[in-house]
């Protein structure tokens, strides 16, 4: 009796010490996972909790925080991304808006201090003048289009079109200008209609976007190319070029926000930084999606897909 009441003695006994030393090693696990959350908040690094533990409720609830901190960071790194990206709309705004308005002040001081000036100089200074106020009014027209998008204020009502038209109505509105540039037209477009499921408005401003745009900055290719394919839940469209091309990192930000190049793509709005972006975000107004390939000199193209509807 007494050897059995000893046993159980002992035994409550290494039970009692090792629930102290597991609430003792729970608790430095505590004190350690608070002391690294301080320091990764505090260095806004990209460390992960880590802990060697038997204890399945602390490594779950480990499991949890390290999400928790993925997330704080992802949308640390979001934030500095948007926020160097506005200090550079900032920029690039002031500046393109600057570069006009100093042309502007310039041409009607010299109005102002030649009043004798003769009539055909005249007409031509006034024309400077209202060229360059039309500038200024598309780039803050622009400017509030992708403000407007971004925010969600643009009523963009989707609904069957006839994506096989549109494509068609809209390499001829260039075709004057490719004429004129002495470029190879290379059109795949469908006979029959293909239908999708999207707003003609905002197609026709994404088609000018790209078309214009691999017009400029592709020209040297000697070529620019319309084609539209389809498969059973997709219409896509592409406009490629054989100009010098994009970099495979620049690829990457292009579509930013006010992303700018020396001779960019992006510059299809008088250089402001903004069409590409304009046109990705109508595309994703759509449900669609947009992307980029590009090999210099042998193939650089915009290809953007919309949900294809039957007849």
């Amino acid at each position: 009796m007494i050897t059995v009441l000893s046993c159980i003695i002992i035994v409550l006994l290494i039970c009692i010490i090792y629930q102290y030393q597991s609430n003792n090693g729970r608790k430095k696990s505590l004190t350690y996972i608070a002391e690294k959350l301080k320091q990764i908040k505090a260095s806004q690094s990209s460390e992960r909790i880590l802990i060697v533990t038997d204890d399945k409720q602390l490594i779950e609830m480990i499991d949890y925080l390290n999400q928790i901190v993925d997330n704080y960071q992802e949308n640390v790194r979001h934030y500095k991304k948007m926020k160097a990206s506005m200090k550079r709309m900032l920029a690039n705004v002031s500046h393109d808006l600057k570069t006009p308005l100093t042309v502007i002040a310039g041409y009607m001081e010299m109005l102002q201090n030649q009043p004798k000036i003769d009539e055909q100089e005249r007409v031509r200074l006034l024309k400077q003048v209202h060229s360059k106020t039309l500038e200024l009014i598309t780039l803050l027209n622009t400017f509030f289009d992708l403000t407007k998008l971004e925010s969600g204020d643009t009523d963009i009502p989707l609904e069957k079109v006839n994506l096989t038209e549109i494509c068609k109505n809209n390499i001829l509105l260039f075709y004057e200008w490719i004429q004129n540039k002495g470029l190879e037209v290379v059109i795949e477009i469908p006979e029959k209609p293909v239908f999708a499921l999207g707003n003609e408005e905002a197609i026709n401003r994404v088609l000018y976007n790209l078309i214009s745009n691999g017009l400029r900055y592709g020209a040297d290719g000697k070529m620019i190319g319309l084609k539209m394919f389809y498969d059973e839940t997709r219409v896509y469209v592409e406009v490629s070029d054989k100009g010098k091309g994009i970099n495979e990192t620049e690829q990457e930000r292009v579509f930013e926000r006010m992303y700018t190049l020396e001779e960019s793509r992006n510059k299809a709005f008088q250089g402001s930084g903004l069409g590409l972006t304009i046109t990705k975000r109508l595309v994703e107004e759509m449900q669609g999606d947009i992307s980029i390939q590009s090999i210099p000199f042998e193939k650089t193209s915009f290809t953007f897909s919309l949900k294809r509807l039957n007849k």
